[in-house]
């Protein structure tokens, strides 16, 4: 009979070697790091790696193969980032982040020029005067419109959402951001009630069509099971839809947009809180053109690319959990011209003041495996 408590002392006893032994590696790690600065040589050395991980996938047997290949996979990754961080020091992005959080110490700006979707009463405007306190907002018909206003010094801050609780990200705005230069200074969670609007004197069962913005009439498929009859119509924004419905002269057409358009346009509330999930919200980001890090930060964003190949987006994700960061989002959106490949950006909770996540940043920055990096921001949601 095995006495677990014998064990458990077997097992405590090895983690006290392994420990040792791994304190030794490391030592053995930073000499190669010096030689190579000395001598000069890459970090990686993809030949030696095959070699090692053959040897030991044969020591091992095949029984233990995958897992000694998965923790000497583990070493490499440990020994390589600590020999780059020797050779190379910290990486530019972490001087950027030094500098973007001396730059920003006084807080966030109360005004400002706001590039969003849509119009008066849309769900971005209700986002953008709860992100800046007193905006002047300039209204585009487009998300890509908005990153070039940012982009091209029109304004100061854009306001995007990226995904609500119900209909998940929004794709067009993730797409884009693989080709606009901007960063993440702020974040809101935005409670979203659609209501049912419609031109003053028309009936409920006369309507036939039901316009608004895709992701709006998404989060409110229930409504559309139970009345069968009204056919959704997409547009291009909440709140456009019912600026545009309350200029014609339609008595069979209704739109979904929040109750705050209806006192703006003339509108009738026909019927509300009809979105599928009571609790609904809808994240929305403030970017900037230039990095911006304000002292309440306490979340990050960054954007990569790895090499299509098994356990790549693991080590990353590993790298994460190592240091008790937690993620709140990972989205995969595929690469334009490029046929199965992925960029992933991830969101997670830590401060850029925070010496582990500043290493851990430094070191992705770095990393000759990683195809394409972005430092999206640093910012706090509300």
């Amino acid at each position: 009979m095995v006495e677990l408590n014998e064990v458990r002392r077997e097992i405590d006893q090895i983690d006290e070697e392994l420990v040792q032994l791994f304190l030794k590696r490391l030592a053995a790690s930073r000499q190669v790091a010096i030689a190579k600065r000395e001598h000069g040589g890459a970090v990686t050395d993809p030949a030696r790696e095959r070699e090692i991980l053959t040897r030991v996938s044969e020591a091992a047997g095949p029984e233990n193969e995958n897992a000694a290949r998965l923790f000497f996979s583990t070493l490499f990754a440990i020994s390589k980032a600590l020999q780059r961080n020797l050779i190379r020091g910290e990486s530019p992005l972490v001087d950027k982040i030094r500098k973007a959080v001396a730059d920003h110490v006084n807080g966030f700006p109360s005004r400002g020029f706001v590039a969003c979707c849509g119009t008066e009463g849309s769900y971005a405007q209700q986002a953008a005067t709860r992100l800046v306190k007193v905006p002047t907002i300039v209204y585009f018909n487009e998300f890509e419109k908005v990153f070039e206003a940012v982009e091209k010094d029109l304004c100061p801050y854009g306001v995007l959402p990226i995904e609500n609780s119900a209909a998940g990200s929004v794709a067009a705005v993730y797409d884009l951001m693989q080709s606009h230069h901007f960063h993440i200074v702020r974040s809101l969670r935005l409670k979203v009630d659609h209501a049912l609007l419609a031109r003053p004197g028309t009936k409920f069962e006369d309507i036939r069509e039901v316009a608004s913005h895709p992701h709006a009439l998404a989060q409110c498929s229930a409504f559309f099971k139970k009345h069968p009859g009204m056919k959704p119509v997409p547009d291009a924004n909440t709140a456009i839809a019912a600026k545009d419905l309350a200029a014609s002269d339609r008595m069979d057409k209704a739109v979904i947009a929040s109750r705050v358009c209806a006192d703006l346009y003339g509108l009738e509330v026909l019927d509300e809180s009809i979105q599928d999930a009571r609790y609904n919200y809808t994240r929305f980001i403030c970017i900037a053109k230039n990095l911006e890090i304000y002292p309440e930060a306490n979340k990050i964003s960054i954007m990569l690319s790895l090499p299509h190949r098994p356990g790549a987006l693991q080590s990353i994700i590993s790298k994460f959990s190592a240091i008790d960061v937690n993620l709140t989002k990972l989205e995969s959106r595929p690469i334009p011209g490029m046929d199965f490949e992925f960029r992933f950006i991830f969101d997670f909770e830590a401060s850029p003041n925070d010496l582990a996540v500043r290493s851990l940043l430094s070191e992705l920055s770095m990393d000759p495996d990683i195809e394409h990096f972005e430092f999206l921001g640093a910012y706090a949601e509300k």
